[in-house]
């Protein structure tokens, strides 16, 4: 099923243009609507020395906010016109003042969000891991630098067979079947008699060619080394230019997809990263 509503999260004017490059195009090509959001903080009250509220500060700091509000909406409209998209633009102010937390009621009726990853040592409140775990829906997580691609060739499918790594793979599927090939990654997979290292991916394998995936499976050992060196090592060694992953995933084969995982390919994975849970 392609993606016919995409939402982009823009945080900030830094994030926003590279947000937008990827989502506008992703629009363009599966024909969708595009939802721009961005939140904004609601005024803190201070109170004077008097002890009255100081509503000079509240003043200021909201027309702050609409102003930053203002341009990144007029960012979205000049990005948008002439594109000859379906779109809409959804400026909120909540408590958080966080566009990722505060779209999560519009992002729960997309088909895709688009939101940036988040750069080492930025601003705290761009939450993209409660984005992911809280959205219900599958992020693409477009890379905080680097080559911007939106037209995937080559995409690397995490697999540890757990539910969210299931529906990460069947989510990706418009851009699996566009691809030239996706490479199902098993990493330490199980050691029995009734089933090679190589048979732990052959159904989803099966199930993704069924599609028309054009999909290899490929094992890979640990030996000490942390899986998500493994799943970097990986993207670096075959160019792949799409990870996909189920987030947050706590199954039979937690090594793959455990804990730090998914928090080390929201913040430095050098592709884009696609994540369902």
């Amino acid at each position: 099923m392609p993606f016919k509503t995409i939402v982009a999260i823009l945080q900030s004017e830094q994030d926003a243009e590279r947000v937008l490059d990827c989502a506008i195009p992703l629009a363009s090509q599966f024909g969708a609507h595009l939802i721009g959001i961005h939140a904004e903080a609601m005024p803190v009250p201070y109170t004077s020395a008097a002890g009255f509220p100081d509503t000079e500060f509240l003043q200021v700091s909201s027309e702050l906010n609409k102003e930053r509000a203002d341009r990144l909406q007029a960012v979205f409209l000049r990005r948008i016109e002439g594109a000859g998209l379906s779109f809409e633009w959804r400026s909120l102010e909540t408590f958080s003042g966080d566009s990722a937390l505060s779209g999560i009621a519009s992002v729960r009726t997309a088909d895709l969000v688009v939101a940036a990853q988040r750069e080492a040592g930025g601003d705290h409140t761009a939450d993209v891991d409660t984005l992911v775990y809280d959205a219900g829906r599958p992020v693409l997580v477009v890379p905080h630098s680097g080559p911007l691609i939106t037209t995937f060739k080559h995409i690397l499918l995490a697999w540890n067979g757990s539910r969210e790594a299931a529906r990460a793979a069947f989510d990706a599927l418009p851009f699996m079947v566009a691809a030239e090939k996706t490479e199902v990654l098993i990493t330490d997979p199980p050691d029995s008699l009734d089933e090679s290292a190589e048979a732990a991916g052959a159904d989803i394998a099966a199930a993704l060619a069924r599609h028309g995936v054009s999909v290899s499976v490929a094992v890979a050992d640990t030996d000490g080394v942390a899986v998500e060196d493994v799943i970097q090592n990986r993207l670096v060694e075959t160019g792949a230019d799409l990870i996909v992953l189920g987030a947050y995933s706590h199954s039979w084969l937690r090594r793959l997809l455990f804990g730090g995982v998914t928090r080390s390919v929201l913040r430095t994975a050098p592709v884009a990263a696609f994540l369902s849970r």
